[in-house]
Parts: C-alpha cells; structure tokens; sequence
C-alpha cells in the first residue's frame, strides 16, 4: 500500500480531502502523523499581539542561504475555524522550499468580523518583518500566501494597502501573493457565511479584493481546482483577470480534478503527487522575491 493509502486508511477516511474539511479532529490527526518535509520549528506560540488569538509559529529552512524571503501563510476554515498547529506541514513544506515561513492564527467568528481578522493579519506582518533577522529572513522581502478564506486575508493585505500601513508596514515590501481557492468576488452576500462575516460593513463593496487592483499591486499567483464546489473557479478567474488588466504579473492555474481541501493538502508530501501546486507556487514566488 502507498504512503497515501496508509495514511489515509489510519484516519480512517474513504476520501481524505472531503472529511478533512468537514471537521477539525482528523485535519488534526492528519498534522500529526503525516510525513513531514525537512524544517526547523524556530519559535513555537509567540505572541504578535495583546488579543489570546494573536499567536503565531515560525518555521526556518535547514540549509537556506540568508537572508531568506519571508512567506506568511493564512489558513482557511470559512472565518470561523482553523488553527495554525493543524497546517505545521504547510510551514515544513515552505520552508523546506526556502522560506522562513510565519503561520498566524486571527480572530474568527463570532469573536471577530471583517475587518478585525485582516487587522490581526497585518499585525502579524509587522511581527514577521520586524523579527525576520533573527531568523534569518529578509524584512524586504514578504510574500503573502493563503488558501480559501486564508487566501481572502492575503489577497485584501497585498491589494488593499490601508491595513498594512496601519500596522507600520511598507506595503512595497509584499513582493508577491499566492492565493489558493480563495474568494475574491462574492457580492452579493447571497451565502450566510459571508453575510455574518461582512454584513455589517459599512462598505460592503470594498469587501472584495477585486475592488483594490491597481498597476501597483503585487504579482500574483492565483490558484484553484476545476472540483471546487465551495468556493467556484470564477473567483480565480475575476482577480486573476482584473491584475492582467492592470498590467500586473499573474500565473494563473486551474489544476483538473482537484476540489477546495484538496489545493491545500497538495503542499503536503503525501498529497503532493496529486498536483503541482507545491513546486509551480514556491517558483513563482521565488521568481519574485529572490
């Protein structure tokens, strides 16, 4: 039996993309007994702020030549869910890649509601650029990663400058973002999801990364299987589209047979065979942030 199928098997699921998702006991399990890509864990539950939930781990290349960028990755689970200790791997297979690697927990509901969780992200990018030499990243060079509504914060960090800059970052120092089956377009606010997440905005159309494109934004690499029924394609296809229409560098993929969970658990060594993901976004990124 494979490596996949064990693993598989010991969780006990017929199908490991779809359960993963629907609860977080066996993303849990599959955190702690997948394979894991060689990394160093640098810093383990260090705060990057007053609020319980503000905390983050930080994971550094084995062998990297320094200063390394520095990738901060944001975790999906609908704003309401999620928790960095299950998506170690990811922090493994980035730095693994040659990126010290920053995983934030934020505020979720119903504690917190946009814009708080974009509030607690660009702290964390303070944090991650103002503490990267000691770990051997390079405070110049940020890139912004993130999948489902992980890749929502990133994209609203990255294209949206306000929330950056409120928290004493330079948003020029973004180099690129690198979002995986993330909503970018959703208005109106038909799901309830989004109308508890975003309903009391002020301003609900600038909610949508899509509203903040500008000839200055990042270069982008943009994401999403053809399976996804949770959050569609088109979203991929509407930033990826607005960037190009401004002149901004996009790599846009759309991997056959791949659904939501499973763009994710494609960074992790037993699901990576299962697309590309891993090695067409590190390339991208490195490609832009040296």
């Amino acid at each position: 039996m494979s490596e996949t199928g064990k693993l598989t098997r010991r969780l006990g699921l017929a199908t490991a993309g779809a359960t993963l998702a629907a609860a977080c006991a066996p993303l849990s399990l599959f955190a702690t007994l997948a394979p894991k890509d060689p990394a160093a864990r640098s810093a383990r539950n260090v705060d990057y702020g007053p609020k319980p939930w503000q905390r983050l781990d930080v994971y550094g290349p084995k062998r990297a030549k320094q200063p390394a960028p520095l990738a901060v990755f944001f975790y999906g689970g609908s704003w309401d869910s999620g928790r960095r200790q299950d998506y170690s791997w990811v922090g493994q297979a980035l730095a693994s890649r040659g990126f010290v690697t920053i995983l934030p927990d934020y505020g979720l509901y119903p504690a917190v509601r946009y814009p708080g969780f974009l509030e607690d992200g660009a702290l964390a990018v303070r944090w991650a650029q103002d503490h990267a030499a000691a770990f051997g990243g390079d405070p110049a060079r940020i890139v912004l990663v993130g999948h489902s509504a992980g890749a929502y914060n990133a994209a609203m960090l990255a294209l949206d400058r306000r929330y950056l800059t409120a928290a004493g970052v330079d948003p020029h120092s973004i180099k690129a973002l690198a979002g995986l089956s993330g909503p970018y377009d959703f208005l109106p606010l038909t799901d309830p999801i989004a109308q508890r997440t975003f309903g009391e905005a002020a301003d609900v159309a600038g909610t949508q990364p899509t509203a903040f494109v500008t000839s200055q934004s990042p270069a982008a690499f943009l994401a999403t299987g053809d399976q996804d029924t949770m959050v569609y394609p088109r979203n991929t296809t509407k930033l990826a589209q607005r960037l190009r229409e401004a002149g901004v560098e996009v790599e846009e993929r759309h991997y056959p047979g791949v659904d939501h969970v499973r763009m994710v658990l494609a960074l992790s060594r037993v699901f990576r065979g299962r697309a590309p993901v891993l090695d067409e976004m590190t390339a991208f990124l490195h490609a832009h942030a040296g």
